[in-house]
């Protein structure tokens, strides 16, 4: 094998290409990336949270990947100076009834091996956060935040330096199986690879469809709008506050993240995007749409949660409803103390039966490696994963 594409620069492609540069010097390896830097989409948009592996379910690829994912990152951001803090984090529970989910967390988490964690009676939460709401918290000391975008830049000089290649602007319009490997076609060119490596994130079912994979699950973007909170009340927050999730709604719940660079961000929410790269509500892109609009999973999905689904969408709309929200971890703020903030999509893949899949999502074939799915903690895990992959096509191989 001489040589391996990888087809996406987000955090998971660099570190895929980045550990196989480490674990396997002999192949080239070269990542194209379609806009003319790396980490512009789902790597880019995030809030930044290092995840240490609290919510996933034991045994699974999220639990492992999410706990060596952590170390690896930490590891990794010490070596190469990128700026990271392990601050810590509450998961709070609001209310009496929430207490026994969150201790349910609680047994997940030292499953999975996370080490410290900590039951809190009120008194011992306010020495921690001494404006957080809630009942009693969960104390989760391996959590922290990173500079992803600085991470991402420490990964390609990695990579150059082991001789691979990192080529921007060089979207992938086609693939076409040969008897040696794959041709990859760009607007640029196309280029001879041996074996196939799709991390395409946002697109990475189309990347999948064009290596011969059946388009049987679809990737669905969900966009997540964030609020900052106001300088003058950033004392509100001082590491990272988390909710105990909800069993009746399919994602996390708005939280509060101390940022890396200074300032404090609140949310996401989950609302369907018009573009898999809808960063705003005026984004819209035809094809995108009728995509999810035409796949039978989305509508099985919103039968399902008809009143959570609504209330996303009017709390997209709605800064006191959405101000409402984050006052169940912190009362005293208002209205007034945040500001519209930034937003990210998330890449995530959905069953026709309408399941969203909560597991990382593998599809092998000849000479060809697809990642169908890797939502948070994707970027935590990106090292961990880039290890995966290389010893799934060690073994492929």
């Amino acid at each position: 094998m001489k040589t391996i594409g990888i087809i996406g620069g987000g955090i998971i492609g660099l570190a895929t290409a980045y550990r196989f540069g480490q674990r396997m010097p002999g192949p080239r390896v070269v990542v194209f990336e379609k806009e003319n830097a790396v980490g512009r989409h789902q790597t880019g948009h995030n809030s930044g949270v290092l995840h240490a592996g609290l919510y996933y379910k034991p045994g699974s690829n999220k639990a492992r990947l999410a706990v060596d994912g952590i170390r690896q990152m930490i590891r990794f951001c010490s070596e190469n100076g990128v700026k990271h803090e392990i601050c810590g984090k509450l998961v709070v529970a609001a209310t009496e009834d929430e207490v026994p989910r969150m201790m349910d967390l609680y047994e997940r988490g030292n499953a999975n091996g996370l080490a410290g964690l900590r039951v809190l009676e009120r008194e011992a939460m306010l020495e921690i956060e001494p404006n957080v709401g809630g009942v009693k918290a969960l104390r989760v000391p391996e959590e922290g935040i990173v500079d992803y975008a600085g991470v991402s830049a420490a990964m390609v000089q990695g990579i150059e330096r082991q001789g691979g290649e990192v080529r921007t602007s060089a979207g992938v319009t086609g693939l076409r199986e040969t008897a040696a490997g794959w041709v990859v076609e760009t607007a640029g060119g196309a280029h001879e690879v041996d074996f196939l490596v799709n991390c395409a994130g946002l697109h990475c079912d189309r990347v999948a469809e064009m290596g011969g994979v059946p388009r049987e699950m679809r990737i669905i973007p969900f966009r997540g709008e964030y609020y900052l909170i106001r300088p003058e009340r950033q004392h509100l927050v001082r590491h990272l506050i988390y909710p105990v999730p909800d069993p009746a709604f399919p994602f996390l719940g708005v939280h509060f993240t101390r940022l890396i660079h200074g300032g404090v961000e609140a949310g996401p929410n989950a609302v369907l995007a018009f573009a898999r790269e809808g960063y705003t509500k005026r984004d819209f892109v035809a094809a995108d749409l009728w995509d999810a609009l035409t796949f039978p999973g989305l509508w099985r999905f919103l039968r399902r949660y008809p009143a959570v689904s609504w209330y996303e969408i009017r709390r997209s709309f709605s800064r006191r409803l959405f101000c409402e929200s984050l006052q169940r971890l912190v009362p005293s703020i208002t209205v007034d103390d945040i500001a519209p903030g930034g937003a990210g999509v998330r890449a995530q893949s959905m069953l026709p039966n309408g399941d969203l899949v909560q597991d990382f999502l593998f599809a092998e074939r000849r000479r060809a490696l697809h990642l169908l799915n890797a939502p948070s903690p994707g970027a935590t895990a990106s090292l961990a994963i880039g290890d995966e992959v290389v010893t799934r096509v060690e073994k492929m191989t």
